[in-house]
């Protein structure tokens, strides 16, 4: 006969994944803001108009992305 499942291990399993996902998108803030450091760094010291366009699009780029992994993080936070 098969034993009910168990919902504290559930909720548990899936409170351990929601950890880890949220770990997972911290470490991945903390590069992107490193990234977004580093263009920057690259951008102040170019005079070439095709690498300054450059990195304005990297900049940007690296912004959406910092933003949706912020949102991100928030979704969990406020996640049942």
């Amino acid at each position: 006969m098969a034993q009910p499942a168990r919902p504290f291990l559930s909720r548990h399993r899936q409170s351990a994944a929601l950890e880890a996902e949220r770990r997972e998108l911290l470490a991945s803030l903390a590069s992107t803001r490193t990234q977004i450091q580093q263009a920057y760094g690259g951008f102040n010291t170019v005079c070439d108009s095709d690498l300054i366009e450059s990195y304005v699009f990297e900049i940007k780029a690296l912004q959406s992305r910092y933003d949706y992994l912020l949102r991100r993080v928030k979704e969990l936070e406020y996640a049942p």
